[in-house]
């Protein structure tokens, strides 16, 4: 069976989780649902980030020991992934015991292999990015402080460290993006890693001994391994190394790798660069969305904005909001959150228009039809130029989520949509009733087997609202799968009494 390996980033637990990490938990979740759809065996992970100075810092703000903080805190992101319908596979934490033992393994191998020696280190460190600057990236303010190219603030540190010989890489990722020209996406963010890349690479602090909050670094605990080594290395772990024998381990190189763009220079230049130290092939893909913004302004706790995901759905539903994130904004862009944009969706695109074509569509087979699904019957050009299109969407949409181009994927299932609704405005199968009621049964048959496509492609944007729709098109869970749609539907079938799959959003009174 053809195989697919998505992850999302492994999220930080240093707090809570927002309408960020649920987009990215979304957008992945897509992909493995569509792959799943197409025949694949997919393995899809997430998971929690639980090492660091700054989640050691976190836990004692909260009066915590760092180990209950980091339960406390994976467990809120896993219930965040279960609330958004995440179908992840694995769920991992990077302090369990498998990750660790692939830790040590692959640190082991990067020792054999010349990758790792003792030294010191002396630079600007950004505890709150957990990353190590060069002057010549940092922000210089009026008053002498320095910045981190992010905005945090940096410090001078020294101490003993183990180092990564990410120099001896340079020309070697160089040439990897030249033959991979897809492995960084979108454009913008492949360019500004081969812009850093070119401009030389220094070996890689890969150890600290300033806090123990980590995993110690074999035969010296003294050090703990530096976050990201740790971080990374969870995509690995979860596919079953060092235990090349692991069912899972035929997943390996993942297949994509989403991530925000701030860790895109983690994901795309140390990643490869330790993988193929170690003797490991690099992941095929990288690809970097953008970050959102609520109503205009940068979410921060200073400001009160900080959105819980959970609290939307709570509100206006899952699948809206699933829709919204993916519909609104190209991915790869910044986007901003407002609510009056995802009530526009809703009311819009949800209701108006696929809700009330699947209610039109069905209500007339329900009272002119028996309630039975009509035979296909003559079809008109009209007709097959309509089934056509529809026809067309696993393919297109295929071509279109390959390249994570979400936003077009949905408004190539509302092109149908609409010329969908505009067939029934324009047949008006409530006038043929009386004039012409072969006619009409031909009509609700073009629009049931219409409206079974576009359900069936929108099941992975969508899974409960879909499945609403195909149980009142009476398709049987096995029938539901891309390759069950060159087969046509048997006539006659009963049909569920119709119901509302999008009700319209109506803003509470006072």
């Amino acid at each position: 069976m053809k195989k697919f390996y998505l992850t999302t980033p492994i999220y930080y637990v240093n707090g809570a989780p927002h309408i960020g990490h649920a987009y990215t938990s979304i957008a992945a979740d897509v992909l493995a649902r569509w792959r799943r759809l197409d025949g694949f065996a997919v393995f899809f992970l997430t998971g929690t980030d639980e090492h660091g100075q700054k989640v050691e810092k976190a836990a004692a703000e909260a009066g915590l020991d760092t180990q209950t903080f980091t339960d406390l805190v994976a467990d809120d992101f896993r219930a965040m992934a279960a609330a958004m319908g995440v179908s992840n596979d694995d769920f991992i934490r990077t302090t369990e015991a498998r990750h660790k033992r692939a830790c040590v393994a692959l640190w082991e191998r990067l020792v054999a292999n010349g990758a790792i020696y003792l030294g010191h280190y002396e630079g600007w460190y950004a505890v709150r990015d957990e990353a190590f600057y060069g002057e010549d990236e940092l922000v210089k303010k009026p008053d002498g402080t320095r910045l981190a190219p992010t905005g945090a603030p940096v410090e001078w540190v020294r101490e003993p460290s183990y180092f990564f010989r990410l120099s001896a890489w340079q020309e070697k990722l160089l040439a990897f993006y030249d033959q991979n020209p897809d492995f960084i996406a979108p454009v913008a963010r492949r360019n500004e890693v081969l812009s850093f890349v070119r401009g030389g690479l220094a070996d890689l602090s890969v150890s600290r001994t300033s806090f123990t909050w980590g995993i110690p670094v074999p035969n010296d605990p003294a050090h703990v391994m530096y976050v990201w080594l740790d971080a990374l290395t969870n995509y690995i772990t979860a596919a079953g190394f060092p235990d090349e024998a692991d069912p899972r381990w035929p997943f390996w190189p993942a297949d994509l790798h989403i991530v925000g763009k701030e860790i895109v220079r983690f994901h795309a230049v140390y990643w490869p660069a330790m993988l193929m130290a170690a003797g490991i092939a690099p992941p095929k893909r990288i690809y970097s969305h953008g970050w959102w913004t609520v109503e205009g302004e940068k979410m921060s706790k200073s400001l009160g904005n900080v959105i819980d995901p959970r609290q939307l759905v709570a509100e206006f539903g899952l699948d809206p909001l699933r829709y919204f994130l993916l519909r609104e904004v190209p991915f790869g862009n910044d986007g901003d959150f407002s609510r009056r944009a995802l009530i526009n969706r809703l009311n819009g695109e949800l209701a108006n228009d696929l809700g009330n074509l699947a209610q039109r569509t069905l209500a007339l087979i329900a009272r002119n039809c028996d309630g039975r699904r009509p035979a296909i019957g003559e079809r008109l050009p009209v007709d097959a130029a309509l089934l056509a299109a529809a026809s067309a969407l696993p393919g297109v949409l295929g071509e279109r989520l390959a390249r994570l181009a979400f936003h077009e994927a949905l408004e190539e299932v509302w092109k149908i949509v609409r010329a969908a609704n505009a067939y029934i405005d324009h047949q008006a199968p409530w006038a043929l009733r009386k004039t012409d009621p072969a006619r009409m049964a031909v009509v609700l048959r073009v629009l049931a087997d219409a409206l079974r496509v576009i359900a069936t492609v929108l099941q992975p944007f969508m899974p409960g609202s879909m499945a609403r729709l195909l149980d009142q098109l009476a398709m049987p869970a096995s029938a539901r799968d891309l390759a069950a749609l060159a087969e046509d539907l048997p006539e006659g079938v009963d049909l569920p009494a119709p119901s509302g799959i999008f009700p319209r959003f109506v803003a509470p009174v006072g």
